[in-house]
Formats: C-alpha cells, sequence, structure tokens
C-alpha cells in the first residue's frame, strides 16, 4: 500500500471511524465547528486504500483540499479524477458526486461543507474496482 504513512491521517489527529454513508474504513475529526462567522465546518477526513463515501450532494456546496495520498473525485455523468496532495475541488452546489482513496493508497482530504448534505446511494463496487 502507498503512502502507508498517512493511516495517521497528516497534521490533524485521525479522528473516529465513520460508519454511516461510507464503504470501508474512513475516518472523521472535525477542526472547525464554529457557526460564526462563517458557518463552514472543516472536517479532516481520512481513507484507508478503497474506502470512500456514497454518491451525496451539497445544498451550498463544497471545498475539498487534498493533503495527502491519492484519491478519486468524480461528479455524475462525468468521468472520475485521480486526486494527489495539493489538489483543490470546488464542488457547485446540488452536485451529486463522491470521493474516496484508491484502491491502493491512503488518502486525507480537508472538506469545508457549509449548509446540509444529502446522502445517496453507495458507489457501485464494481465501477470503483474498474478504476
Amino acid at each position: 500500500m502507498s503512502n502507508e504513512q498517512l493511516k495517521g491521517s497528516t497534521i490533524f489527529p485521525l479522528g473516529k471511524k465513520v460508519e454511516a454513508n461510507f464503504i470501508g474504513d474512513a475516518y472523521l475529526q472535525m477542526v472547525f465547528t464554529d457557526p460564526t462567522p462563517l458557518n463552514a465546518p472543516i472536517g479532516n477526513v481520512t481513507f484507508a486504500p478503497g474506502a470512500r463515501n456514497n454518491w451525496h450532494s451539497h445544498k451550498v456546496g463544497q471545498v475539498l483540499l487534498v493533503t495527502g495520498g491519492e484519491g478519486w473525485y468524480q461528479e455524475e455523468g462525468k468521468p472520475a479524477q485521480l486526486l494527489k496532495t495539493g489538489d483543490v475541488i470546488n464542488i457547485a452546489p446540488n452536485v451529486k458526486h463522491w470521493h474516496g482513496a484508491t484502491q491502493d493508497s491512503w488518502f486525507v482530504h480537508l472538506a469545508i461543507t457549509p449548509g446540509e448534505t444529502e446522502w445517496l446511494e453507495p458507489v457501485d463496487d464494481a465501477w470503483y474496482g474498474s478504476l
């Protein structure tokens, strides 16, 4: 497995294992939750190899800041994009998408997520396996 050193996350603690709306081992450490002045919670998400979240969308949108490893990001109807450390993804409001680690690398990102998240169906295992 590549980026094995990331299994303890990057600069933030690993956090707690996320059970709902994820496939595989993923961990969340909230690093900012104060509703004033921005009301834009920031979570540090660490994905073990092969872990990913379900399809979902955000009412206000989301920004992902990749801080380590390699992962995938895909919007519905578009090809998956390989993400690496330093990549920034700006997700428009109400865009159905998913993100997670590649099959053989740990992956860590900060997720800036104002507003509500609508969780949808899991990413198909066969589709993910073909990436």
